[in-house]
């Protein structure tokens, strides 16, 4: 009997002891359960819609799980970043934010979220360097012909983008303070006029993604005189980057990252950073990104919380020096 008993104790007490361990693995071990809402701040078919979609899309095959795309357009990405803040933090709702979401601190000043406090970051998902063209009547040939020019012709110099306060304008604005020299923004409703323009002289120059603006220079109708990210391009190797060019430390990337609300279970985070990362690292996603002309990242979430504060602090000196408002 004693045999018994001592047996049926220690099987008693492993019970409780695995019981207790289960419960502190919470959520992670069975999460999900079902299907996950990944939330979309712009419309369906955009750059960003697109990123979400293949992370979304691979996260169902991994989990078991349906997970569903949720377009809320708007406001500049801010209607489903607000959205995604006041989601219930248990690991069924994540959405994808953009670059502007380090800008739009700056730009609009009763944000209905805090942009740190609100958000638990998964992962940084991809980085996209830009390409400064230059329209050939401008007789620069790289960043620094083109600061000696604009030192030469203050305010004669301009310089399109795609809208006020993209990265685009505020990729020129950083290069106006590091260089000190004074050019003319002329902002358009979109890339697509605004390379139709440079391209046929009406702006001299512009900032956009290498898979929009190379055809334009392989084809000889402009140049590229440096990408704008801290490293070179994948796809353009032979185009030099600003930083290179005279001005160390100059870093403007669009980027994706997805996030989920503040308070949401660590390991849950853990968990979905573990998953999308995998899927960013395969080589599918890799040669897919490659093709929009982004690259892979698929970093912690702490790595992904230091860029965000980083890039608010960043955006908002150069906000203020230019004295850019939201349109």
């Amino acid at each position: 009997m004693s045999a018994n008993h001592h047996a049926s104790v220690i099987i008693a007490t492993l019970a409780v002891c695995s019981g207790m361990l289960a419960a502190t693995e919470s959520g992670a071990q069975t999460y999900p359960t079902r299907a996950i809402r990944l939330v979309i701040p712009q419309s369906a078919g955009s750059a960003t819609d697109t990123v979400a979609r293949m992370i979304g899309t691979r996260l169902a095959e991994k989990f078991g799980q349906p997970v569903i795309h949720e377009n809320r357009a708007g406001a500049g990405g801010i209607i489903g970043v607000e959205l995604t803040a006041k989601a219930a933090p248990d690991g069924y709702t994540i959405a994808i934010v953009s670059a502007t979401h380090t800008v739009n601190p700056s730009l609009r000043r009763n944000l209905p979220y805090d942009t740190i406090a609100d958000f638990a970051p998964i992962t940084m998902a991809t980085a996209q360097p830009y390409v400064m063209l230059a329209h050939p009547s401008l007789p620069a040939k790289n960043v620094k012909e083109l600061v000696t020019l604009a030192r030469t012709r203050p305010g004669q110099i301009n310089y399109a983008s795609s809208g006020a306060g993209t990265l685009g304008h505020l990729g020129f604005e950083l290069l106006k303070t590091s260089a000190n020299v004074n050019m003319v923004h002329v902002p358009y409703k979109g890339i697509v006029p605004a390379i139709t323009d440079i391209t046929g002289g009406h702006v001299s120059l512009l900032y956009s993604t290498v898979v929009s603006g190379m055809p334009q220079v392989n084809a000889g109708k402009l140049r590229a005189l440096a990408v704008s990210s801290i490293k070179r391009a994948q796809v353009a190797p032979g185009v030099p980057t600003v930083a290179e060019s005279g001005f160390p430390g100059y870093d403007v990337s669009g980027w994706y990252g997805i996030l989920a609300p503040a308070k949401t279970p660590a390991d849950i985070i853990t968990r979905l950073n573990t998953e999308i990362v995998t899927i960013l690292r395969s080589p599918a996603a890799i040669e897919r990104l490659a093709a929009d002309g982004s690259e892979a990242v698929g970093s912690t979430p702490e790595q992904f919380a230091a860029h965000i504060k980083s890039e608010i602090a960043k955006w908002g000196k150069v906000v203020k020096a230019a004295g850019i408002t939201a349109d």
